[in-house]
């Protein structure tokens, strides 16, 4: 008898009454218990996270920063009850801690009244890092715990950058007001660049008209040098002159009564002695008349340079913008020193001019001495009889004579102490001159150094940037946030159920085929005794249980589809796929079976859970022990769930043909060492009649 006839016989045993019936149907319909029921019960727990209560403490008393109130507390609060993860509820701090404690709240959050004050503080001098302060309890529930953390995560980086914009605002607007100062900075320097370029200017005329000051000044120090020389000889004269008319006038008085004797004995001596007076006085008229020219010039020169000093000391130092403080107290010093020395030349002119009348009135005398002495000359046989007309005149000259002798000795020394001071003035304007000169190069300098000091912060204006409103609102939130997360998944799984199914499916067909071979014999009996071909055999036993396999899986896939929604993006693929997994399974549990008779369910729930364990269907296997990622690569279920990742979710599939690959090796690997049981078993031994155990 052919194996579908054994295989069909095999199933018809089950349609003889209710229980078996009954039976069939329980096989059936178990891998819903494992698949459907599963994945229904948590087919998508992040869409209803909005149930799970959890306490809300609010303690945030607000701040200010820069005159705006700032309640992030309040934001916060506001965001969380807005975005709907989590039932949230608004308690004090002991309410919180008491409802997690005893599992009224999953979890708490809470604002202390500072943290506004922690917040505002990034735009202060001394900036505080904000606390949020999460309570979990892992025995209420660990995996709410382990989503809080995601969650509160997203809350953390959403205060935080909005911190962080607040702060870089401020110093984008900081930029801006540097950028204004410095351009105003630039103006300023370029106008006293301008400034400086006119003070240079200023310094070159100082230096020149000093340098004409000096001239003048020399010129001044020699006339003076002269005029001092001049009544310096002028009242040595008039002081032989005021000696020589006393001596006279003394003998004249003292002899007059023996002078007519002699006069008239001694006409010639009188004419020649006469003579020499009458030259004496032509003598002193001359260096009168140089002392009156001289005297009103000298003065004159003396007080142009000291009008020079004092205009070019008014211009300098006391009208102009920026007077030099090194040079203008030398310039005041030579004006004060120039202006004495011109006093002191006025004084000797207005002597000159105050005595003009006296000198003028000498001169005369002179003069008429002269024409007398002279006139006594030519008259001189006649003296005696003149003698008392002369002896009046000498003493007159004699008064003149001494006035004078007085007058030219106040002339020198006045003459004297301005041309000391003249001496002195020449002396200062040099050094002035000297000092100009240095100004001069230093105000050169100092137009480049401006120059420079003006293009430098004119580059550096350039290069502080200015950002108008929107450029900085950009700004800021690029670097408030300066890293997204450009999150692409690629064959996204649209809910938790869906993710799950790859690993909870081939489960509830491994289960489906454990349980189908508890009621259906591995290996038929009628075919062993009658001693019928080992393969026959083989796929009788096989092939029954393959075919409730194919009914479990159009029912569990029904069931996903129709009733939880599940969406496979390679739905015809993924029923072959199945069927070639329920082959798999259906030779690997025979095997198993006909091979271990009663101990071979229990290696079969072994292989079970090291497949589970090893498989990588909820974390990666690279997170299992060593054990685990050795067998992983040897056991079928671990292609199975890659496969059908591939499958529902979409992407490549290469994996799917791999996994077909290797469900084919299993199965024609196990239906072989089946019937290799099979012939072993046509053998009748002890232990076959009274097993060990039975189950």
């Amino acid at each position: 008898m052919r194996s579908p006839r054994l295989a069909a016989l095999e199933l018809r045993r089950f349609g003889r009454g209710k229980l078996p019936r009954a039976a069939v149907v329980a096989i059936v319909l178990l891998p819903l218990l494992y698949s459907a029921l599963y994945l229904w019960s948590f087919w998508d727990p992040y869409g209803r996270l909005d149930r799970i209560p959890v306490a809300l403490v609010n303690d945030d008393k607000g701040a200010k920063a820069d005159g705006e109130k700032v309640a992030a507390g309040d934001e916060i609060a506001k965001g969380l009850r807005d975005s709907e993860v989590f039932d949230w509820h608004e308690v004090s701090e002991a309410e919180a801690r008491k409802g997690v404690e005893d599992g009224a709240y999953y979890l708490s959050l809470t604002m202390p009244k500072d943290f506004s004050e922690r917040v505002a503080s990034s735009s202060g001098d001394s900036p505080q890092t904000g606390a949020l302060q999460v309570r979990t309890n892992d025995a209420n529930n660990y995996i709410v715990g382990q989503v809080s953390r995601t969650v509160f995560a997203e809350v953390r980086t959403a205060a935080s950058t909005k911190a962080s914009r607040s702060f870089l605002d401020r110093i984008f607007i900081s930029f801006s007001d540097i950028h204004d100062a410095t351009a105003d900075a630039a103006k300023g320097a370029d106008d006293l660049k301008g400034g400086i370029g006119k003070a240079k200017d200023a310094s070159g005329e100082l230096a020149n008209g000093l340098k004409s000051a000096k001239d003048n000044t020399g010129k001044l120090a020699g006339g003076l040098a002269t005029l001092t020389q001049g009544a310096s000889d002028l009242e040595s004269l008039s002081q032989q002159i005021a000696s020589g008319t006393e001596a006279l006038s003394d003998k004249v008085n003292a002899y007059a009564s023996d002078v007519r004797p002699f006069l008239e004995k001694n006409g010639t001596s009188i004419a020649d002695t006469a003579r020499l007076a009458a030259d004496s006085a032509q003598v002193i008229r001359d260096d009168l008349g140089a002392l009156a020219d001289t005297a009103p010039t000298a003065a004159t020169e003396s007080q142009k340079s000291a009008d020079a000093l004092t205009a070019l000391h008014q211009e300098q130092c006391v009208d102009a913008a920026e007077p030099d403080a090194a040079a203008c107290p030398a310039l005041e010093r030579a004006a004060t020193t120039a202006a004495d020395a011109a006093e002191t030349a006025a004084g000797v002119s207005a002597s000159v001019q105050g005595n003009k009348d006296g000198l003028t009135e000498l001169d005369g005398r002179l003069a008429d001495f002269q024409q007398k002495a002279t006139d006594l000359a030519e008259r001189a046989p006649g003296l005696d009889k003149d003698l008392t007309t002369a002896i009046d005149k000498i003493n007159t000259l004699n008064t003149g004579a001494g006035a004078l002798s007085q007058g030219a000795a106040e002339l020198h020394t006045g003459l004297t102490g301005a041309r000391t001071g003249s001496s002195e003035i020449d002396s200062g304007v040099g050094k002035l001159r000297e000092g100009a000169g240095d100004l001069d190069g230093g105000m050169f300098k100092l137009v480049d150094g401006s120059a420079e000091l003006a293009g430098g912060l004119h580059d550096g204006v350039a290069k502080i940037p200015d950002y108008d409103e929107k450029d900085r609102d950009r700004r800021t939130e690029v670097m408030a946030d300066p890293v997204k997360l450009a999150n692409q998944t690629l064959n996204k799984a649209p809910n938790y159920g869906t993710g799950f199914a790859p690993y909870f499916i081939p489960l509830s067909l491994w289960v489906g085929a454990m349980v189908a071979y508890m009621i259906i014999q591995p290996m038929n009996r009628r075919a062993l005794a009658a001693g019928g071909s080992a393969w026959r055999i083989a796929l009788a036993g096989w092939l029954p249980v393959v075919a409730i396999g194919l009914v479990q899986v159009g029912v569990l896939m029904a069931v996903l589809h129709w009733s939880l929604g599940l969406k496979t993006a390679h739905a015809a693929g993924t029923v072959a796929f199945l069927a070639l997994v329920v082959c798999c399974f259906a030779s690997i549990i025979q095997w198993l079976n006909a091979r271990f008779g009663a101990a071979g369910r229990i290696l079969v729930l072994a292989v079970l859970m090291l497949q589970l364990t090893s498989a990588g269907g909820t974390y990666p296997v690279q997170t299992s022990p060593a054990f685990f990622n050795a067998i992983h690569p040897f056991l079928p279920m671990s292609y199975v769930v890659e496969a059908l990742r591939r499958l529902i979710t979409g992407g490549g599939l290469e994996p799917v043909w791999q996994a077909s690959a290797v469900l084919l090796a299993f199965t024609a690997g196990a239906l072989a060492l089946t019937a290799l049981t099979a012939r072993r078993k046509q053998v009748w031994t002890l232990d076959r009649l009274h097993p060990e155990l039975s189950l």
